[in-house]
């Protein structure tokens, strides 16, 4: 089962609720999304420590009902 549009803009809005997220399907398949995520969460913090923060806001979803995640992230300018 392949992960909807509603289901991962609520775990991502859950984790970053000032974030802007900007979410395409990649394949029009609802299983290999890009995500942009604008947080200020993510200010002074490594991109590969914001992705493993993004990862964890999925709860274990991530190879499973979400097959394929290309994430951009980055603080407010």
């Amino acid at each position: 089962m392949a992960m909807d549009r509603d289901t991962l803009e609520t775990h991502l809005k859950d984790a970053f609720p000032e974030a802007e997220i900007t979410l395409t399907d990649l394949a029009g398949d609802n299983d290999h999304w890009q995500a942009e995520i604008v947080s200020p969460q993510f200010a002074g913090v490594p991109r590969v420590k914001q992705h493993q923060m993004v990862y964890a806001a999925l709860r274990g979803k991530m190879g499973g009902e979400l097959h394929a995640l290309a994430l951009k992230t980055r603080a407010p300018a």
